[in-house]
């Protein structure tokens, strides 16, 4: 499952948009679907049995699903390149880069009948609908959580500073060393989500939308934090496994980690006592849309597929096991594994508080103009503080 990560340094924005629609053949599958998704996104009961929502589809439909596990959106972009994916579970800051790279196409809601279901909020996202088309259906959403060890924390951390500058933790050692970061440029925001609360005088409204002194201002705080961190974490099972092993105490993490290593340690005291929290600045988090390529090569299995992705059931069942929120609102009622308080713990009504991933580009959105950074620039810099030049 783990996989190097690959970057994408063009911006992707600047191509023109297509509207390329592939029609299904028939009402019939293709026999597949091959899914671009993230690492806890599509489980067939292999980890845990309570946890299957693709037996009962293939069963069904008579299509095998196919997954292939990506490490980050630069992953997911340069994947879905290839053109031979029928979908992808993609997060905002790769969503419009896949629509103006013409690497996805408009679906047609009409064969999607349970989207009239979908959370009002979500409904017509610009993450994912351009020009009155939508080029996909909402799958979950959610923060990005501070994972902390308990043995190394007294209290919950509340703030994002336990990651950034030198401190001294509960159990009297220094966090330097014993931190992760996000191996991916959009991390960055993170930091200027930090910045925006430590520093209001730079003035930072939008972690996504930084000017030249804002940007500057970020670029140094990663490049101090990179004397604090062991390792940047590629991919889910990694970071697991360094908070399991290597004394790793704290990072910015998914709920499907936290999910993890809790269960490890309620099952074997001897693991790690893992929690997370929300700090004080806030979060930034994703809203993932299920996409399909444009060069789909199973289309009637696709979107079989994203009828059943919205499914009450799938829905309670994948965020539960994520930690993750449903974009049904009905799924929060009366499934089993999520339970009638699972949406509430996993932040339903934290919507507005989020700061969801996008795609920086040099429109700022407001009135300073093109002077924003923009993606492609990111991707450099985070390339340089990673390898310390």
């Amino acid at each position: 499952m783990q996989k190097k990560l690959l970057l994408t340094v063009a911006l992707a924005a600047a191509l023109t948009i297509p509207a390329i629609v592939t029609p299904v053949r028939s009402q019939a599958g293709e026999g597949q679907v091959d899914i671009i998704a993230w690492a806890g996104y599509i489980e067939r009961g292999e980890t845990d049995k309570a946890y299957d929502w693709v037996t009962d589809f293939e069963k069904e439909t008579g299509c095998k699903v196919n997954v292939q596990v990506a490490n980050s959106s630069d992953e997911m972009v340069t994947l879905m390149t290839e053109g031979k994916y029928d979908l992808v579970t993609a997060s905002g800051d790769a969503s419009l880069r896949l629509v103006a790279g013409g690497r996805v196409q408009p679906v047609d809601l009409s064969k999607i009948p349970s989207y009239e279901t979908v959370d009002e909020r979500l409904k017509g996202a610009p993450w994912y609908a351009v020009d009155g088309k939508s080029y996909g259906v909402p799958y979950q959403w959610g923060a990005n959580v501070l994972m902390y060890n308990k043995a190394a924390f007294a209290d919950a951390p509340t703030s994002w500073s336990v990651v950034f500058e030198e401190t001294t933790l509960s159990d009297g050692k220094s966090n330097k060393g014993r931190v992760q970061a996000y191996y991916g440029p959009i991390a960055m925001a993170d930091a200027a989500l930090y910045l925006s609360v430590k520093n209001p005088d730079l003035g930072i409204k939008d972690p996504y939308e930084l000017d030249q002194k804002q940007y500057d201002a970020v670029v140094a705080l990663l490049q101090q934090q990179r004397g604090l961190v062991a390792r940047y974490w590629t991919d889910a099972t990694s970071q697991i496994d360094d908070f399991t092993n290597e004394d790793i105490v704290a990072s910015a993490s998914w709920p499907y980690q936290v999910n993890t290593l809790a269960y490890a340690h309620s099952t074997d005291a001897t693991k790690p006592d893992i929690a997370s929290v929300v700090p004080a600045e806030g979060a930034t988090g994703w809203a993932d849309t299920t996409m399909l390529g444009v060069e789909a090569p199973h289309p009637n299995c696709a979107y079989l597929w994203l009828e059943h992705s919205l499914q009450p059931k799938v829905q309670g069942d994948v965020a539960a096991w994520f930690g993750s929120v449903p974009v049904v609102p009905a799924a929060c009622k009366g499934n089993e594994l999520l339970t009638d308080e699972g949406c509430k713990i996993n932040g339903f009504d934290s919507f507005e508080q989020i700061k969801f991933w996008k795609t920086p580009s040099k429109a700022c959105g407001d009135d300073r103009g093109d002077v924003c950074i923009p993606y492609s620039e990111w991707v450099k810099s985070y390339i340089a503080i990673r390898s310390g030049s």
